[in-house]
């Protein structure tokens, strides 16, 4: 099914002439939980890979969440969600509860012995301490991309990460690869799984994309892209659209598109924006990918596809259809070379 952001709410440029120069196309990726191929666009979902290609893995050293002491398997993941969809609705049996508390929180019911628990839960899971295979995170063709813009000769781009945090890093540790997918004849059938993962929240769902452009201008609070006085008026406009100076109708609901999309302007908000320059030949960094929480949430309703507003409750959330959690409902924004993207790209937690 196809994907419609409606009509934005107002044309700003008709009050801020200005910001038609500082327009930029976005593709929102608009997920949704479904059957995917590696011919396909798509989050989370399996990955065009070459047989003959050693799959990337993480060499960084792992730890279990804060205050557990094993690292659920993607098996407890995958069990997590059944669990999840199966009693939507409904008040969970004691055995569900039970199993969820064993994954989430490492904990045993005292009155329930390990044998009712499945097989994937009764073993200790302690953190890999090999390199571990990562997750694919994004698979898109230049195909369903207006915004992609890949280096000469390529028209696939596929992103994985390590499924744990390091350190003191908000952001997650990201392998970025781009092919021609004409030349991918073997493609690799058993694609390895990392044996634990930190937290559920950083295994995206596999969801089909429904890639829509969009029209985008720069955030204003805090500003990229234009001066102080021009945020400074859009400011005075926005406080002239309700009595409420605190609304911020430009960046909610006229500046950035919300939730997983290509291109367009980064979404600042948690920080100011930084200049951001290529390692490799200094030129500028421009926004790639963007990997969002949510779709929206009660700041953005007016970016609700329109096919996605008399939806049915369910799991997962229709505003939630990856099933991550970056941070408390954040973002985590690739950068790529404005004039090579086959250089080094560089991620920020937003």
């Amino acid at each position: 099914m196809t994907r419609t952001t409606p009509r934005r709410p107002a044309d700003i440029t008709e009050a801020f002439p200005q910001l038609a120069a500082l327009a930029r196309t976005a593709t929102r990726l608009h997920p949704r939980p479904g059957p995917v191929t590696p011919a396909d666009s798509s989050i989370g979902g399996p990955l065009l890979w070459p047989a003959d290609e050693p799959w990337p893995r993480c060499d960084g050293s792992h730890e279990c969440a804060f205050g557990s002491s094993t690292a659920p398997s993607m098996a407890d993941v995958r069990l997590l969600r059944d669990i999840e969809a199966d009693s939507y609705g409904r008040d969970r049996t004691e055995l569900e509860q039970a199993t969820i508390d064993r994954i989430l929180a490492d904990t045993l019911a005292p009155d329930k012995p390990l044998d009712v628990f499945p097989v994937a839960l009764a073993a200790e899971r302690g953190v890999p301490t090999e390199p571990i295979a990562m997750l694919p995170v994004a698979q898109l063709y230049a195909r369903d991309m207006p915004s992609l813009r890949p280096p000469a000769g390529a028209d696939l781009l596929q992103v994985l990460w390590c499924p744990f945090s390091h350190d003191s890093e908000l952001t997650l540790r990201t392998r970025l690869f781009w092919r021609a997918s004409g030349e991918i004849t073997d493609v690799l059938a058993e694609q390895p799984e990392p044996e634990a993962v930190q937290s559920e929240d950083f295994v995206p769902n596999a969801c089909r994309v429904h890639p829509e452009p969009v029209i985008e201008y720069p955030k204003a609070f805090p500003a990229e892209g234009m001066d102080s006085a021009l945020a400074e008026a859009l400011r005075e406009w926005d406080e002239a659209q309700y009595e409420n100076a605190e609304e911020v109708f430009y960046s909610s609901e006229l500046s950035v598109a919300p939730g997983c999309k290509v291109g367009g302007w980064a979404p600042w908000g948690r920080t100011d924006p930084v200049t951001l320059s290529c390692t490799t030949c200094g030129a500028p960094m421009d926004p790639l990918l963007t990997i969002a929480s949510e779709e929206w949430d009660g700041t953005d309703y007016s970016w609700i596809p329109y096919e996605d507003q008399n939806a049915a409750d369910g799991y997962p959330d229709p505003s939630e259809p990856t099933g991550l959690m970056l941070g408390d409902l954040g973002k985590q924004q690739l950068f790529i070379c404005s004039a090579d993207p086959a250089h080094g790209h560089i991620d920020l937690f937003l």
